[in-house]
Protein backbone atom coordinates (compact mmCIF):
# COMPACT_ATOMS: atom_id res chain seq x y z
CA UNK A 1 0.00 0.00 0.00
CA UNK A 2 1.43 3.36 -1.05
CA UNK A 3 0.10 6.68 0.13
CA UNK A 4 -0.40 9.36 -2.52
CA UNK A 5 -1.37 13.03 -2.23
CA UNK A 6 -4.91 12.08 -3.23
CA UNK A 7 -5.23 9.19 -0.76
CA UNK A 8 -8.09 9.70 1.67
CA UNK A 9 -7.62 9.25 5.40
CA UNK A 10 -8.21 5.72 6.65
CA UNK A 11 -8.24 4.02 10.04
CA UNK A 12 -6.58 0.86 8.76
CA UNK A 13 -6.48 -1.83 6.12
CA UNK A 14 -6.45 -5.62 5.90
CA UNK A 15 -4.15 -8.01 4.09
CA UNK A 16 -5.49 -11.54 3.53
CA UNK A 17 -4.21 -14.71 1.91
CA UNK A 18 -5.43 -18.31 2.18
CA UNK A 19 -3.23 -20.79 4.04
CA UNK A 20 -3.12 -23.46 6.73
CA UNK A 21 0.40 -22.87 8.11
CA UNK A 22 1.99 -20.23 10.26
CA UNK A 23 3.54 -17.50 8.15
CA UNK A 24 6.31 -15.10 9.09
CA UNK A 25 5.83 -11.67 7.61
CA UNK A 26 7.77 -8.43 7.65
CA UNK A 27 5.86 -5.16 7.70
CA UNK A 28 7.65 -1.98 6.65
CA UNK A 29 6.08 1.32 7.68
CA UNK A 30 7.44 4.46 6.04
CA UNK A 31 6.36 7.48 8.04
CA UNK A 32 5.01 10.45 6.10
CA UNK A 33 7.32 13.12 7.54
CA UNK A 34 6.13 16.69 7.10
CA UNK A 35 8.53 18.36 6.47
CA UNK A 36 10.58 15.62 4.87
CA UNK A 37 13.31 14.03 6.98
CA UNK A 38 16.51 12.39 5.79
CA UNK A 39 18.93 9.82 7.15
CA UNK A 40 22.48 11.13 7.28
CA UNK A 41 25.56 9.43 5.92
CA UNK A 42 27.12 7.44 8.80
CA UNK A 43 30.27 9.61 8.88
CA UNK A 44 28.29 12.85 8.92
CA UNK A 45 25.86 11.39 11.47
CA UNK A 46 28.72 10.62 13.87
CA UNK A 47 30.21 14.07 13.36
CA UNK A 48 26.98 15.99 14.02
CA UNK A 49 25.34 13.55 16.42
CA UNK A 50 22.21 13.41 14.25
CA UNK A 51 20.71 10.26 12.73
CA UNK A 52 17.57 11.49 10.95
CA UNK A 53 16.36 15.07 10.67
CA UNK A 54 15.04 17.73 8.30
CA UNK A 55 17.36 19.46 5.86
CA UNK A 56 17.28 22.90 7.61
CA UNK A 57 18.17 21.36 10.98
CA UNK A 58 21.02 19.37 9.40
CA UNK A 59 22.44 22.49 7.76
CA UNK A 60 22.06 24.39 11.03
CA UNK A 61 23.93 21.68 12.94
CA UNK A 62 26.71 21.69 10.35
CA UNK A 63 27.01 25.48 10.58
CA UNK A 64 27.21 25.21 14.38
CA UNK A 65 30.05 22.69 13.98
CA UNK A 66 31.84 25.09 11.61
CA UNK A 67 31.50 28.00 14.06
CA UNK A 68 32.55 25.92 17.06
CA UNK A 69 35.74 24.76 15.34
CA UNK A 70 36.38 28.18 13.69
CA UNK A 71 36.48 26.78 10.16
CA UNK A 72 35.15 29.91 8.45
CA UNK A 73 37.93 31.62 6.50
CA UNK A 74 39.14 34.75 8.30
CA UNK A 75 39.60 36.76 5.09
CA UNK A 76 37.09 35.28 2.66
CA UNK A 77 34.09 34.77 4.93
CA UNK A 78 32.06 32.94 2.28
CA UNK A 79 34.56 30.05 2.31
CA UNK A 80 34.82 27.15 4.76
CA UNK A 81 38.21 25.58 5.46
CA UNK A 82 37.45 21.89 6.03
CA UNK A 83 39.13 20.03 8.87
CA UNK A 84 40.19 16.42 8.38
CA UNK A 85 36.70 15.11 9.14
CA UNK A 86 34.82 17.42 6.76
CA UNK A 87 37.49 16.83 4.12
CA UNK A 88 36.84 13.08 4.29
CA UNK A 89 33.08 13.59 4.09
CA UNK A 90 32.90 16.27 1.37
CA UNK A 91 36.05 15.22 -0.51
CA UNK A 92 37.44 18.77 -0.64
CA UNK A 93 39.69 20.93 1.51
CA UNK A 94 37.79 24.17 0.94
CA UNK A 95 34.27 25.06 -0.15
CA UNK A 96 31.82 27.91 -0.22
CA UNK A 97 29.08 27.93 2.39
CA UNK A 98 26.54 28.34 -0.42
CA UNK A 99 27.71 24.98 -1.84
CA UNK A 100 26.79 23.04 1.31
CA UNK A 101 23.14 22.28 0.36
CA UNK A 102 24.25 20.88 -2.99
CA UNK A 103 27.10 18.84 -1.47
CA UNK A 104 24.75 17.49 1.20
CA UNK A 105 22.44 16.04 -1.44
CA UNK A 106 24.55 12.90 -1.92
CA UNK A 107 24.96 12.47 1.86
CA UNK A 108 21.23 12.41 2.66
CA UNK A 109 19.20 9.24 2.23
CA UNK A 110 15.54 8.30 2.77
CA UNK A 111 14.64 7.74 6.40
CA UNK A 112 14.72 4.15 7.64
CA UNK A 113 11.34 2.42 7.71
CA UNK A 114 9.80 0.99 10.85
CA UNK A 115 10.27 -2.79 10.65
CA UNK A 116 7.73 -5.11 12.30
CA UNK A 117 8.35 -8.85 12.24
CA UNK A 118 5.09 -10.68 12.82
CA UNK A 119 3.97 -14.31 12.75
CA UNK A 120 0.52 -15.01 11.34
CA UNK A 121 -0.60 -17.99 13.38
CA UNK A 122 -3.33 -20.41 12.33
CA UNK A 123 -2.93 -22.69 15.34
CA UNK A 124 -5.48 -22.97 18.10
CA UNK A 125 -9.20 -22.39 18.15
CA UNK A 126 -8.88 -18.61 18.30
CA UNK A 127 -7.18 -17.45 15.12
CA UNK A 128 -7.87 -13.76 15.77
CA UNK A 129 -4.74 -12.75 17.59
CA UNK A 130 -3.83 -9.12 18.27
CA UNK A 131 -0.34 -7.62 18.58
CA UNK A 132 0.27 -3.99 19.57
CA UNK A 133 3.34 -1.91 18.75
CA UNK A 134 4.31 1.56 19.93
CA UNK A 135 5.55 3.92 17.23
CA UNK A 136 6.99 7.34 18.04
CA UNK A 137 5.82 10.08 15.70
CA UNK A 138 6.38 13.82 15.70
CA UNK A 139 3.36 16.06 16.06
CA UNK A 140 2.98 19.81 15.68
CA UNK A 141 3.54 21.83 18.81
CA UNK A 142 0.13 23.19 19.89
CA UNK A 143 1.83 26.43 20.95
CA UNK A 144 3.31 26.98 17.49
CA UNK A 145 0.17 28.63 16.09
CA UNK A 146 -0.12 30.83 19.17
CA UNK A 147 3.52 31.86 18.83
CA UNK A 148 3.02 32.74 15.16
CA UNK A 149 -0.06 34.78 16.00
CA UNK A 150 1.86 36.59 18.72
CA UNK A 151 4.78 37.38 16.42
CA UNK A 152 2.50 38.58 13.61
CA UNK A 153 0.40 40.78 15.88
CA UNK A 154 1.02 44.53 15.48
CA UNK A 155 0.51 45.15 19.17
CA UNK A 156 2.98 42.40 19.99
CA UNK A 157 5.52 43.89 17.59
CA UNK A 158 5.24 47.23 19.37
CA UNK A 159 5.65 45.53 22.73
CA UNK A 160 8.68 43.60 21.49
CA UNK A 161 10.20 46.80 20.09
CA UNK A 162 9.64 48.57 23.42
CA UNK A 163 11.29 45.72 25.31
CA UNK A 164 14.19 45.67 22.82
CA UNK A 165 14.69 49.40 23.37
CA UNK A 166 14.71 48.91 27.14
CA UNK A 167 17.23 46.09 26.80
CA UNK A 168 19.42 48.27 24.58
CA UNK A 169 19.25 51.17 27.05
CA UNK A 170 20.03 48.87 29.97
CA UNK A 171 23.06 47.42 28.18
CA UNK A 172 24.28 50.92 27.34
CA UNK A 173 23.87 51.96 30.98
CA UNK A 174 25.78 48.88 32.16
CA UNK A 175 28.61 49.59 29.72
CA UNK A 176 28.76 53.22 30.81
CA UNK A 177 28.83 52.25 34.49
CA UNK A 178 31.55 49.70 33.76
CA UNK A 179 33.62 52.39 32.03
CA UNK A 180 33.10 54.79 34.93
CA UNK A 181 34.06 52.11 37.45
CA UNK A 182 37.28 51.29 35.61
CA UNK A 183 38.04 55.02 35.33
CA UNK A 184 37.67 55.70 39.05
CA UNK A 185 39.44 52.49 40.09
CA UNK A 186 42.46 53.42 37.99
CA UNK A 187 42.43 56.92 39.45
CA UNK A 188 42.13 55.61 43.03
CA UNK A 189 45.11 53.25 42.66
CA UNK A 190 47.62 55.74 41.21
CA UNK A 191 46.17 59.29 41.08
CA UNK A 192 49.33 61.08 39.92
CA UNK A 193 50.23 58.57 37.22
CA UNK A 194 46.60 58.38 36.08
CA UNK A 195 46.30 62.17 35.69
CA UNK A 196 49.58 62.28 33.78
CA UNK A 197 48.52 59.56 31.32
CA UNK A 198 45.03 60.99 30.98
CA UNK A 199 46.33 64.48 30.12
CA UNK A 200 48.72 63.03 27.56
CA UNK A 201 45.83 61.14 25.96
CA UNK A 202 43.63 64.25 25.93
CA UNK A 203 46.44 66.32 24.44
CA UNK A 204 46.92 63.73 21.70
CA UNK A 205 43.18 63.79 20.92
CA UNK A 206 43.16 67.58 20.86
CA UNK A 207 46.10 67.58 18.50
CA UNK A 208 44.28 65.25 16.10
CA UNK A 209 41.17 67.44 16.27
CA UNK A 210 43.26 70.52 15.61
CA UNK A 211 44.89 68.93 12.56
CA UNK A 212 41.47 68.03 11.17
CA UNK A 213 40.23 71.61 11.45
CA UNK A 214 40.83 74.16 8.69
CA UNK A 215 44.04 75.52 10.28
CA UNK A 216 42.16 77.81 12.69
CA UNK A 217 44.97 77.70 15.25
CA UNK A 218 48.62 78.51 14.70
CA UNK A 219 51.57 76.45 15.89
CA UNK A 220 52.12 78.55 19.01
CA UNK A 221 48.58 77.85 20.27
CA UNK A 222 49.14 74.13 19.81
CA UNK A 223 52.30 74.26 21.91
CA UNK A 224 50.43 76.06 24.70
CA UNK A 225 47.36 73.80 24.55
CA UNK A 226 48.07 72.27 27.97
CA UNK A 227 47.82 74.49 31.06
CA UNK A 228 48.53 73.79 34.73
CA UNK A 229 46.11 71.83 36.85
CA UNK A 230 45.03 74.79 38.96
CA UNK A 231 45.28 78.56 38.83
CA UNK A 232 44.90 78.94 35.02
CA UNK A 233 41.89 77.97 32.95
CA UNK A 234 42.63 75.73 29.98
CA UNK A 235 41.86 77.38 26.60
CA UNK A 236 40.06 74.33 25.19
CA UNK A 237 36.64 73.65 26.83
CA UNK A 238 36.97 69.84 26.64
CA UNK A 239 40.35 69.74 28.33
CA UNK A 240 39.37 72.49 30.76
CA UNK A 241 36.40 70.44 31.95
CA UNK A 242 38.56 67.32 32.19
CA UNK A 243 41.23 69.14 34.17
CA UNK A 244 38.63 70.52 36.55
CA UNK A 245 37.18 67.04 37.08
CA UNK A 246 40.58 65.54 37.74
CA UNK A 247 41.48 68.38 40.09
CA UNK A 248 38.28 67.71 42.05
CA UNK A 249 38.96 63.97 42.17
CA UNK A 250 42.53 64.58 43.32
CA UNK A 251 41.36 66.85 46.14
CA UNK A 252 38.71 64.33 47.19
CA UNK A 253 41.33 61.62 47.24
CA UNK A 254 43.46 63.66 49.67
CA UNK A 255 40.65 63.97 52.22
CA UNK A 256 41.01 61.55 55.18
CA UNK A 257 38.45 58.79 55.51
CA UNK A 258 35.98 59.18 58.37
CA UNK A 259 34.63 55.98 59.95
Amino acid sequence: WHRTPTTTETDGFQVKRPGDKNVRCTILLLLDYQPLQFKLDPRLARLLGIHTQTRPIIIGALWQYIKTHKLQDAHEREYINCDKYLEQIFQCSRMKFAEIPQRLHQLLHPADPIVINHVISVEGPDTKKTACYDIDVEVDDPLKSQMNSFLLSTASQQEIQTLDNKIHETVETINQLKTNREFFLSFAKEPQQFIYKWLISQTRDLKEIGEAEACTRNQQQKKNSLGPITGVQHPHPVLRRGVEELDFLWRENQRPLVY
